[in-house]
């Protein structure tokens, strides 16, 4: 995962930093010489690489202006402070909801060491089709043992609310697409509705992670067998395990899909070798012993859920309370994602 300098207008004070590491035993004198840079990877929070007294460090914080609920770092804190005992998740080190220190809440936790394959990792490396195989294999095998947890011994049966789980998913993504929206989409509207009217009323509750995808999770090395951690936990919640598997379909481009969208969302599972969706979903029922039903309705949701959030970081870029480049199409990535929703639920099809 690459870092760079830190981007004009999110930089962190230094002084008050190495105050709250010196406080927490993280470093020894506040004479030694702070280095901050910024990973690249990501449209969420801000996450950077601090490095200090031979030590590293990784801090996560929320994009300037965003909304509170959204960006919660408390939770995010908790859930992997909680997951320990699984591993899987990086070591916690220190939370702080003082704003005074970086103008919001943040964490620290270590730096995994392993390999993140995004896009531009992924074709790096020329993995074969074999390599590939292994990596759907290990990335579903961590996917099920997660689900598996039980959430109530490790401390996190207070995380979310199960009872009516699906029905407040599909209500609220629903309302935050409309209060961000910048022009009518027909698609949208359709898709709202289709997944108002074909939710399921029964489903399984699990800890689920609501983000998981390739390049949020860390191979020990390229025999791609081990997952040293699962990255990203901010969207965490108790819930019907279904709606995880749905949101990383989302993220499952293939190579047969719409240019637009594996240009919006480029995935490593494009390259030969990966699983298709409903393969995915196969190997998931077969995992986990859990049967895979409304799979379209899954499927949809999990497109809708990304137009949402595309749709919201436009929002912030159109008000210009962002100014990363990188957002200024995300307004037709966003229809893009809710025309592949629909054409799912009109041909019945994930693939």
């Amino acid at each position: 995962m690459s870092h760079q300098q830190v981007r004009k207008g999110e930089e962190l004070s230094e002084e008050k930093l190495k105050e709250f590491l010196q406080k927490n035993d993280l470093i020894q004198s506040l004479k030694s010489e702070l280095q901050i840079t910024q990973f690249t990877h990501g449209y969420s929070n801000l996450t950077y690489l601090l490095q200090v007294e031979n030590k590293e460090y990784v801090l996560r914080k929320p994009p300037i202006g965003a909304i509170k609920r959204g960006h919660d770092m408390g939770r995010e804190f908790k859930v992997q402070s909680a997951l320990q005992s699984f591993g899987k998740v990086p070591k916690m080190y220190a939370f702080s909801d003082d704003e005074r220190i970086l103008g919001s809440s943040f964490y620290l936790m270590e730096k995994v060491e392993g390999i993140i394959l995004n896009y531009k990792e992924a074709k790096k490396r020329e993995i074969s089709s074999e390599g590939y195989q292994k990596i759907a294999n290990a990335w579903l095998n961590t996917f099920v043992a997660l689900h598996h947890v039980d959430y109530t011994s490790v401390g996190l049966s207070d995380l979310g609310k199960p009872e009516g789980y699906v029905e407040r998913q599909v209500t609220n993504w629903s309302k935050q697409y409309v209060k961000a929206k910048t022009e009518e989409i027909d698609a949208a509207k359709k898709v709202m509705k289709w997944l108002a009217i074909h939710q399921p009323k029964e489903y399984d509750i699990c800890l689920i992670h609501n983000d998981y995808k390739y390049d949020n999770i860390v191979f020990k090395d390229d025999s791609w067998q081990t997952v040293n951690a699962i990255l990203d936990w901010e969207m965490a919640t108790l819930g019907d395990p279904l709606m995880d598997v749905g949101t990383s379909l989302g993220y499952w481009t293939l190579a047969t899909d719409h240019e637009f969208f594996k240009k919006g969302i480029p995935s490593p599972t494009m390259f030969e070798g990966n699983p298709t969706r409903s393969e995915i979903a196969e190997m998931y029922a077969q995992k986990s012993g859990k049967e895979v039903r409304n799979l379209v309705f899954y499927y949809a949701f999990g497109l809708f859920k990304i137009a949402v959030i595309a749709q919201q970081i436009y929002y912030r870029y159109q008000k210009g309370l962002t100014t990363d480049p990188r957002f200024a199409n995300l307004n037709k990535a966003s229809e893009v994602c809710c025309q592949l929703a629909l054409k799912a639920i009109q041909t019945n099809k994930i693939d």
